[in-house]
C-alpha cells in the first residue's frame, strides 16, 4: 500500500501540559511514522492563513489567538491511510464526544482546547504540510 504523508499540530493546551511525547507515542504506537517535526511558536499571518477556511466563522479569532498563545508542534506523519489513521487517533473534535482512548478524550479540554489537530482530506495535508515544512521534509 502506498504511504501516505498527513499534517499533524499538537496545540498550545497540550504543549502546556507537557504532552507532547504522549501524544507522539499514541501515534506511532498506531502505525505512523513521524518524517518531520518542530517545536515552534506561529507568527499571527501564518496562523492566520492556516485557518483560513474559518475566517467567515464566529470562533476564527479566538482560535487564532489560542493557538498563538503558546509553543505548537507541528509533524508530517505518515502510514497507510494517515490522513484517517491520524482523524480516528484523534478522536471527535468535541473531547466530551470521543471515543474513550482517543488523543482528544484522553487530553483535551474543550472543543477549542482539544490538544490536537489532523488535517481533514489529501488536499488539506498537502496545503498545510506546505506551510510549515519544504517538500524535501515530508516527501
Amino acid at each position: 500500500m502506498a504511504e501516505i504523508v498527513t499534517f499533524s499540530m499538537i496545540k498550545p493546551d497540550a504543549t502546556a501540559r507537557d504532552l507532547i511525547g504522549a501524544i507522539i507515542q499514541k501515534l506511532e504506537s498506531n502505525g505512523l511514522r513521524m518524517k518531520a517535526g518542530r517545536l515552534m511558536r506561529m507568527e499571527a499571518s501564518l496562523c492566520e492563513k492556516f485557518y483560513q477556511e474559518h475566517k467567515e466563522k464566529p470562533f476564527f479569532h479566538s482560535l487564532v489567538q489560542f493557538v498563538l498563545s503558546g509553543p505548537v508542534f507541528v509533524m508530517a506523519l505518515s502510514g497507510a491511510n494517515a490522513v484517517g489513521q491520524v482523524r480516528k487517533i484523534m478522536g471527535h473534535t468535541d473531547p466530551k464526544q470521543a471515543d474513550p482512548g482517543t488523543i482528544r478524550a484522553l487530553y483535551g479540554e474543550s472543543i477549542e482546547r482539544n490538544s490536537i489537530h489532523g488535517s481533514d482530506s489529501l488536499e488539506s495535508a498537502e496545503r498545510e504540510l506546505n506551510l510549515f515544512f519544504n517538500e524535501t521534509e515530508w516527501k
